[in-house]
Formats: C-alpha cells, sequence, structure tokens
C-alpha cells in the first residue's frame, strides 16, 4: 500500500520554529521528487517546497525563502520540511506529495502560527 505520513505539526508562536516530517512507503521513495504544499482557510492549495529525486535540488515558494529548508533522506523514505521565523500567514494544513510513477497525497498536518 502506497501511502505517505506527515507528522510535526503543531501551535506555535511568531517567530518560532518547527519540523514538519512525511515517511513514505510502499514506493520506491528515491525515484520521487518531493514536495510540500499548504492550504489555509478559503485559498487554494499552494507548493511550498519542492526536492528533486536523485540530485535532490530544491525550490521554493517566494513567500518562505530563507525561512524554510527541504530535505529528504532516501534511506528512511523521510521527507522533511524545517521551518524557522514561523509567521501567522503560515498557518495551514501542510501535505506532503511524492510525484514520479505515481502521485501520492499525504493526510495532512495543521500548522498554527498564533500568539
Amino acid at each position: 500500500q502506497v501511502q505517505l505520513v506527515e507528522s510535526g505539526g503543531g501551535l506555535v508562536q511568531p517567530g518560532g520554529s518547527l519540523r514538519l516530517s512525511c515517511v513514505a512507503s510502499g514506493l520506491t521513495f528515491s525515484r520521487y521528487r518531493m514536495n510540500w504544499y499548504r492550504q489555509a482557510p478559503g485559498k487554494e492549495r499552494e507548493l511550498v517546497a519542492g526536492i528533486t529525486n536523485f540530485v535532490g535540488s530544491t525550490n521554493y515558494a517566494d513567500s518562505v525563502k530563507g525561512r524554510f529548508t527541504i530535505s529528504r533522506d532516501n534511506a528512511k523514505n523521510t521527507v522533511y520540511l524545517q521551518m524557522s521565523d514561523l509567521k501567522p500567514e503560515d498557518t495551514a494544513v501542510y501535505y506532503c506529495n511524492a510525484v514520479g510513477i505515481l502521485s501520492v497525497w499525504g493526510q495532512g498536518t495543521q500548522v498554527t502560527v498564533s500568539s
């Protein structure tokens, strides 16, 4: 069974940090490009960051450049999103996405930035 399971979300104060994790199973992880998306209430889902399969090149939305870092550990079938200097506008459900032969989505993890 192909599955992505996110974890690490929660409530954090502005300026704080969180690290999201996404563990993949049922697929050859190293062959998949991995993305993090987010969706805030009333807004469309947007791409936050992506990392390619073999080379590990990364890309980021302008709104998170310099604050978020995406990384992957192919030995652990895991992709991470390190989020720093969090702002209230980062509040959203964050989704992990694997793109390769298949396109697979996780169930999402809530991130709330509030004082």
